[in-house]
């Protein structure tokens, strides 16, 4: 029956329990202030994004703040707040997890998780390049190390223990013929920076990294007595690139470094900023644009900014990886056919 405040109430229990009856304009006006879901917002694309990088003294948290300066440059409205972690393996958990909009994640990383996703469904989307790491093994000037094979029985730092690029060192080393763990003796960093620290005092013999922005490689090679970058022999390079599907053969300029002479013919591969499972398509179509636009101030504060080019995208990922958003900027300029 119905009470006369308007609402209707059950008969035959002595505990009546009232049944709310909302008018059809309240409904709606209920809903017009409820959330609603952020994807394809334009509200929050202004929010603040939490960005992903690695521990200090890598290549990572250099680029998280090129990418700051630059986006803020072309688009100030567009807030993006970096934040330390592990590295790559640390920030796809966390992007899975939602605790991060965008991460950086190196090559190999990005390739086995993606790799690994379920056709269908949200999921982890490429949104953008970082750019082609070359991976180099790095020595004072006056180490009696000159190759690969040399590190035999050597201290060599790898990385920290989350870094894609430990992962591409030992993958080097094994196509090389070396067993990581057993043909030499790896050092496993808490920070990137310690590497370069460490074959200063001799703790280690040699040290691995990638890409030419990274911090370490240039501690080292502007260190009194200098330094000596080499990657692996040539005969090893078809075995290293079959191990694995995200390696590319890649060239380091001469003069990449203080006192390289000569280019250096190695194997890399790409690292990209990733983003969570429904990574709002208004933040990232305003993000892949600033990215685009600001590539000369990326390249100012970031050695390799230029090849965060969304065009490199297309000839080193799969198209069903990107996320929609970038999909349709690279259409938009021609990058792919309509």
């Amino acid at each position: 029956m119905r009470s006369r405040d308007g609402r209707v109430v059950r008969s035959g229990s002595s505990t009546e329990r009232p049944i709310i009856v909302i008018s059809r304009r309240l409904l709606l006006a209920c809903l017009a202030l409820a959330p609603t879901s952020s994807r394809g917002q334009e509200g929050a694309a202004n929010s603040p994004i939490v960005l992903g990088t690695a521990t200090p003294g890598g290549s990572f948290p250099a680029f998280g703040r090129a990418l700051v300066a630059a986006v803020n440059e072309v688009d100030p409205a567009l807030t993006i707040e970096p934040r330390i972690t592990k590295g790559s393996t640390e920030n796809l958990a966390l992007l899975r997890e939602g605790k991060l909009d965008l991460a950086l994640v190196q090559g190999e990383y990005a390739f086995d998780a993606l790799n690994a996703q379920p056709p269908s469904g949200p999921g982890l989307t490429v949104v953008a390049p970082i750019d082609a790491s070359p991976g180099l093994f790095v020595v004072p000037t006056a180490s009696s190390i000159h190759s690969v094979a040399d590190l035999r029985g050597c201290a060599v730092a790898l990385g920290t223990r989350a870094s894609g690029f430990t992962l591409m060192g030992r993958t080097v080393l094994l196509g090389s013929g070396i067993d990581p763990e057993h043909d030499i003796r790896p050092i496993l960093l808490d920070d990137a920076g310690d590497g370069a620290v460490q074959v200063r005092d001799g703790r280690a013999a040699a040290l691995w990294g990638a890409s030419l922005g990274w911090p370490g490689f240039k501690t080292l090679a502007d260190a009194p007595g200098g330094a000596r970058f080499f990657g692996p022999a040539p005969e090893a390079v078809p075995k290293i690139l079959a191990l694995r599907s995200s390696l590319r053969r890649l060239t380091v300029p001469a003069g990449s470094f203080k006192g390289q002479d000569a280019a250096i013919e190695t194997v890399g591969s790409w690292s990209f900023i990733l983003g969570r499972p429904g990574l709002d398509d208004a933040y990232v179509s305003r993000l892949v644009r600033a990215i685009d636009q600001g590539r000369n101030t990326l390249a100012r504060h970031y050695a390799q900014g230029h090849e965060s080019d969304p065009r490199n995208l297309v000839s080193n990922v799969p198209a069903a990886w990107l996320h929609p958003a970038t999909a349709i900027y690279l259409r938009e300029i021609g990058a792919v056919p309509q």
